[in-house]
């Protein structure tokens, strides 16, 4: 495999047609999944010329945990339906990458058994439930067992249309569930309906669009760990988030999948990282496919990337070897990117580095 398109076409012949919509699709007409990727494509790299290159070091950390590169596994749900190893799978990929998983609320496998899997740092995604007292458990569970951080998705307050899902009435087939929804009984997802996918029906039945910035200051205080705010896209949020305590903003549009046409991660970035203004860490996903991605992203200000879909393909096509082995080519190719922009270490990516469009 040269690139991670590569592994996208060889797990799109893996993968059974329903799962391969639900991983790979977007909302409604998927234009902000495909304005994702285009964003980062629009940005133009000032390279430095007559820069001592010959060593370059791509190690940094991320809320004080040091991991080899500034890219991190994105929270993936339901890892299962590409590969057997699942989200055990991609823990033990991450840790031999040298990196951080974050792992899902909707996951196959439950969050104690991922944190066996390997000792490495991990942090947790989480979603408000309507039952409080379900979340508090959960969060209480992901504490105890040793995560290192929680990640506050807040872009869900219920499922975006995904056209994909709703024509191919996905749902999980059976022998896999929602491994963390077993204390609330809401493992398995319900039959999909002629308008709502299964997974919609879970979202409508469990999630709470109730949420807000003080749910932040309520699950640090709860759990004891840093939270990060994911879904954020404007300045204004982020500096909110900050205020009720958020240790990171994690730039994201959930990968184009809930409100369609909302605008790409690559293009409001720099208004985030200027809004917090150095009082928390910065990172983004969407879209991010190549190691000049990557470096754009740093540029931008972000402290590291999420991937998402990328490692989900490379578990599809090798297990927990293939999902290392796109962590370790996106590596190389950040590698090749600093080499060629004259930047022999993390810190030397700064601003004038990119030229935005416009």
């Amino acid at each position: 495999m040269l690139n991670l398109f590569d592994f996208e076409a060889a797990a799109s012949r893996l993968v059974e047609s329903s799962a391969w919509g639900y991983q790979t699709g977007g909302a409604n007409d998927e234009i902000t999944l495909r304005e994702n990727r285009r964003a980062w494509d629009d940005i133009a790299i000032r390279y430095r010329t007559m820069v001592d290159v010959r060593t370059r070091v791509l190690s940094t950390t991320v809320l004080g945990s040091p991991v080899s590169m500034p890219i991190l596994v994105a929270p993936t749900a339901m890892q299962k339906l590409a590969h057997p190893d699942g989200e055990c799978g991609m823990a033990q990929a991450a840790a031999a990458a040298g990196t951080l998983m974050i792992v899902s609320t909707t996951a196959t496998t439950g969050l104690a058994e991922v944190q066996a899997a390997t000792p490495a740092p991990k942090w947790f995604q989480v979603y408000i439930y309507q039952g409080r007292e379900y979340t508090r458990e959960l969060v209480r569970r992901a504490a105890a067992v040793g995560y290192k951080a929680l990640v506050l998705t807040v872009d869900a307050p219920t499922l975006g249309r995904r056209e994909r899902d709703i024509r191919s009435g996905f749902t999980l087939p059976p022998g896999l569930h929602i491994a963390n929804a077993d204390h609330v009984g809401m493992d398995v997802v319900p039959t999909a309906t002629a308008d709502a996918s299964g997974l919609m029906h879970h979202f409508r039945g469990l999630h709470d669009p109730s949420l807000s910035p003080r749910d932040i200051e309520w699950l640090r205080d709860l759990s004891g760990l840093p939270v990060l705010v994911k879904g954020i896209v404007r300045g204004d949020d982020a500096v909110r988030a900050v205020e009720h305590g958020a240790s990171g903003i994690v730039v994201s549009n959930h990968g184009g999948r809930q409100l369609d046409t909302s605008i790409a991660t690559a293009r409001c970035l720099r208004e985030v990282v200027t809004a917090v203004d150095g009082r928390a860490e910065v990172y983004v996903d969407g879209g991010i496919r190549r190691g000049t991605d990557v470096l754009k992203a740093l540029a931008l200000g972000a402290r590291a990337v999420l991937l998402g879909r990328p490692p989900v393909w490379g578990l599809a096509v090798g297990g927990a070897q293939g999902a290392q082995q796109v962590l370790e080519l996106l590596r190389d190719e950040l590698d090749l990117a600093m080499a060629l922009a004259g930047c022999p270490t993390i810190e030397s990516i700064t601003p004038d580095l990119v030229a935005l469009p416009g």
